[in-house]
């Protein structure tokens, strides 16, 4: 049987990948991408620096065509075949497709190799100032506002508990709305949010979600964020 390889790109700079990840993505057969378009520009990016110009296939592999992708996918890996699996930017599966194809990968007794590297969740937790001891990442708030108003509380409740560091992501468009949720459900709280990390508007900005909030409804947010906070 071939090999699954969990590939991790950068989320942002493109210097940020392993020279095990590069040989990698071009010692495999295909590769399974959410956007075949963007990790072909990153093989682009990338051919300086292997002997090999050729370039493994690229398969489409999201939230939309998962179902369908896998037997597909598992079938290709049982005849010999190798593949990579990797996301749109970082460490895949963290809030994206494909835990589900590496569990039945397991199940199909087929090899599954993790390749470290990138990762949002790690990059802002470590230049957040806050503890890195214990972190709890919730991924991304429910859409609906009941939904995230009870997500939030949970999360109070469950920092009685275990303190840690919380992690979320955001999408530009709801931060505003979120940080007015998490405001009402936590109180006006310290918070980081993390945006561009390692890109060239790397931002970082440590404040009360009340000043967050006046500095976006005078700037629009843009890009994805990465929202940290601690109850202790």
């Amino acid at each position: 049987m071939g090999t699954l390889f969990v590939v991790s790109t950068p989320i942002g700079n493109l210097k940020d990948i392993t020279f095990r990840a590069v040989e990698t993505l071009f010692a495999v057969d295909a590769i399974a991408c959410e956007d075949t378009r963007r990790t072909g520009l990153l093989l682009e990016n990338l051919l300086h620096h292997v002997e090999s110009k050729s370039k493994p296939k690229l398969v489409s592999y999201y939230e939309q065509n998962e179902a369908q992708r896998i037997p597909e996918i598992i079938s290709f890996l049982k005849n010999d075949f190798s593949m990579a699996l990797v996301s749109d930017a970082g460490t895949p599966l963290i809030s994206d497709p494909g835990f589900k194809l590496v569990r039945e990968c397991l199940k199909k007794g087929i090899k599954v190799e993790s390749l470290p590297g990138a990762s949002s969740v790690l990059t802002a937790l470590t230049s957040s100032g806050l503890p890195t001891d214990k972190f709890f990442f919730a991924g991304y708030p429910p859409h609906k506002s009941g939904h995230r108003k009870t997500f939030f509380e949970n999360i109070k409740k469950s920092q009685e508990f275990l303190k840690t560091t919380v992690i979320l992501f955001e999408a530009p468009h709801k931060l505003i709305k979120t940080l007015s949720e998490m405001k009402e459900a936590l109180g006006d709280i310290e918070i980081v949010l993390a945006r561009e990390m390692t890109k060239i508007h790397e931002e970082l900005l440590c404040q009360k979600i009340s000043i967050a909030l006046e500095f976006y409804k005078k700037r629009k947010p843009k890009g994805e964020y990465v929202l940290l906070f601690n109850l202790s």
